[in-house]
């Protein structure tokens, strides 16, 4: 299987991200913040904001279609990322890595920290994560008991490259 290729969208590629972030919301409700129901009627108008206010959006394709996204937020401070998700017949093959990596590298060049939250109970992403350097911090303090528990993050920047695997 050839490496998918990694391309960064805009507004004008609304129409992609929404295929690519309507899969992900099918495959893994539990992984984000917003719903399958959230966003499935969304307008043009609302998709084309998403990409905006977010400035940096990945995707991975192949022959077949999107494999893949991450996100990169900035919060003038550090980066978030977010959004992550790899299609489930391409885990394990270090794509999730080459994804991480843009993010990654996207906070450098702001001379950034970069930073996510995870799921608690999400071991292979937790365990992608800490193969691409990122320092597990726990669960934060004050976490809402009636929340699934997610856990923060850490890469700092100029640190050196994680596998990406």
């Amino acid at each position: 299987m050839a490496a998918p290729e990694l391309v960064r969208l805009g507004p004008d590629e609304w129409r992609e991200f929404r295929e690519v972030r309507l899969a992900a919301l099918v495959d893994a409700p539990y992984a984000f913040g917003a719903s399958h129901a959230d966003w499935v009627d969304a307008s043009e108008e609302r998709w084309r904001s998403r990409l905006t206010d977010v400035p940096l959006t990945v995707v991975a394709r192949d022959d077949g279609g999107f494999v893949g996204v991450v996100s990169g937020v900035s919060s003038g401070e550090h980066v978030e990322l977010i959004s992550m998700w790899v299609a489930p017949d391409h885990r394990g093959t270090g794509l999730a890595g080459r994804l991480i990596g843009e993010v990654v590298a996207w906070a450098s060049a702001r001379g950034q920290d970069t930073y996510l939250m995870v799921r608690d109970d999400n071991a292979s992403a937790i365990a992608a994560y800490a193969r691409a350097g990122f320092a597990d911090l726990g669960v934060p303090d004050g976490w809402p008991e009636d929340a699934p528990r997610e856990r923060r993050m850490r890469r700092e920047r100029g640190q050196a490259p994680g596998t990406y695997l």
